[in-house]
């Protein structure tokens, strides 16, 4: 049955994909929206053509300068982490690029719901409630459809996350640091994974007086995850003469003190007053992951890490804080299970449906590089 519910997931989330695509394939023009610039668009989205660029250079700049019109800096791609490239560039065997591109996003959005299954099952969700969560998760929150229907990491770096997360619980320690470095050679944020359990060791050791040799043995196995950074910076120095690219990729840390800066920063990555929905965000994600905590009755590797990622997010400053926060998701279904299986939230789900299309189609057709010249990424 759970096989089932997997097959069910992943199909249903890689038809309302297909619905986003519909109109740009068809170049249609409706509801006041123009989609004559037709699947280019989509390709278009960020940061797609920027990990398309990645997967043809691997970081060359010279490569890049005299192949690629895109406009931005040269130092910025170190900002790109290279394992989503990887997969893009495995299919650009066989496909050209913007469509390897989208077939890894969609294998990434079927490897995120088969771990969401896994991760839920696990934790102690009821079989009905893993298929309304898991239904529920296609088009709430409304960020996460867009970000599915692009080329983007995310789907891959939050399943990577979840396995890790799993593998832990059930103390295989070995397991869920090679899952964390796989997280972490997909997207920085995974190092709050191992930051996470460094914390609740710790708490091993004060509260529960477990031996330190034990547990420095499991933060052994954990540092699998910062040791791919290490790699990953080496392979920067041998790809463009610089360990410390990342760090030198231009405006690209979204991180300021104080909290809630996003407000009073005034960044160039926020752009706009109109930002009362970040607290609804924060109020909806950080009450999950309390009610999430409630329902674990204790202290343990999830909790501390959605408490962990919440608090870093208010430390953002950047208009895109609903992408930022999306690797929490799975956690905070879980806190809200009760209200999210009550049938008014079934019925406002799928009323909201076509306000969740609009918005993404609107999304997609107005987040995009501006690529004048496409024959370098096909």
């Amino acid at each position: 049955m759970m096989g089932k519910r997997k097959v069910m997931l992943i199909l249903a989330s890689w038809l309302l994909v297909f619905v986003v695509w519909l109109p740009f394939m068809l170049k249609l023009n409706f509801w006041g929206l123009n989609f004559e610039s037709g699947l280019m668009r989509v390709w278009a989205n960020f940061d797609g053509p920027n990990y398309l660029i990645i997967a043809r250079t691997w970081y060359d700049k010279t490569l890049i300068a005299k192949g690629f019109s895109n406009p931005l800096p040269l130092e910025y791609y170190p900002a790109h982490w290279p394992l989503y490239p990887a997969i893009i560039s495995f299919f650009d065997l066989f496909l050209s690029g913007p469509r390897a591109m989208l077939i890894a996003s969609l294998l990434g959005t079927a490897f995120f719901y088969y771990a969401l299954v896994e991760f839920l099952d696990h934790f102690g969700v009821s079989k009905k409630r893993i298929l309304t969560l898991g239904l529920v998760s296609i088009v709430l929150p409304a960020r996460w459809l867009a970000v599915k229907s692009v080329g983007s990491p995310e789907a891959w770096f939050m399943g990577f996350l979840m396995f890790s997360l799993l593998a832990y619980k059930d103390k295989k320690y070995l397991i869920a640091g090679i899952f964390g470095a796989l997280a972490q050679l997909t997207k920085s944020p995974a190092i709050l994974l191992f930051i996470s359990v460094l914390l609740y060791e710790l708490l091993q050791l004060i509260k529960n007086g477990e031996k330190f040799a034990i547990v420095l043995g499991r933060i052994v196995k954990m540092a699998l995850i910062p040791i791919s950074i290490l790699a990953v910076f080496y392979f920067y120095q041998l790809r463009v003469g610089d360990f410390w690219a990342y760090f030198h990729s231009g405006d690209n840390f979204h991180l300021f003190w104080p909290p809630f800066s996003i407000f009073t920063h005034g960044g160039t990555w926020v752009g706009s007053f109109w930002l009362e929905e970040v607290i609804w965000i924060w109020l909806i994600y950080g009450l999950g992951i309390l009610r999430f905590w409630r329902q674990e009755k204790t202290i343990t590797p999830p909790v501390v890490f959605g408490v962990v990622f919440f608090i870093t997010t208010l430390f953002v400053s950047h208009r895109d804080l609903a992408r930022y926060i999306l690797p929490i998701l799975p956690i905070v279904l879980i806190g809200w299970q009760k209200v999210i299986s009550k049938r008014e939230f079934k019925i406002m789900a799928l009323v909201l449906i076509i306000p969740i299309l609009l918005f993404t189609w609107n999304f997609l057709l107005n987040n995009f590089a501006p690529v004048a010249d496409w024959s370098p990424y096909l």
